[in-house]
């Protein structure tokens, strides 16, 4: 997490590298954090694995009376980078489970489909792989 400062940009591109799953939050309150969103997306399509599973979330839903991002501009703009999209709120516990629980459960079901093939780091004898997630095969 470098709540998207500028000063952490360069060290966030070698986390991108292994990354299985990306959540891209913006504030609610505040559009131009929206706008960064593009920012982030064209790094992460520079830096992480194309599976990466990405989610889009709108973060303090609570502050109603100083929302600047409606809803539906969120949900148009995970829907054009092909992302799921939720809005949280930390104060209130909305969706926060649900988001992390979503992104997981997306990495699981892209690693199952391919077999475990695009793991970013292989099973070793001092790490084995992941529980439920079968072993790579080598060709």
């Amino acid at each position: 997490d470098t709540a998207g400062q500028e000063r952490f940009r360069t060290i966030t591109q070698a986390y991108y590298r292994g990354a299985m799953g990306i959540l891209l939050l913006y504030d609610v309150t505040n559009a131009k954090s929206l706008q960064n969103v593009r920012n982030w997306v064209r790094n992460i399509e520079g830096n992480a694995p194309q599976t990466v599973n990405k989610v889009l979330v709108g973060n303090k839903s609570d502050m109603a009376a100083q929302r600047q991002v409606l809803a539906a501009e969120g949900q148009k703009l995970a829907d054009e980078f092909g992302m799921r999209f939720f809005e949280t709120s930390a104060r209130n516990n909305q969706n926060v489970s649900e988001t992390f629980l979503c992104l997981a459960n997306d990495v699981v079901e892209r690693l199952l489909a391919s077999g475990g093939a695009d793991r970013c780091l292989p099973a070793s004898p001092t790490r084995p792989p992941p529980a439920n997630i079968p072993p790579a095969t080598s060709a």
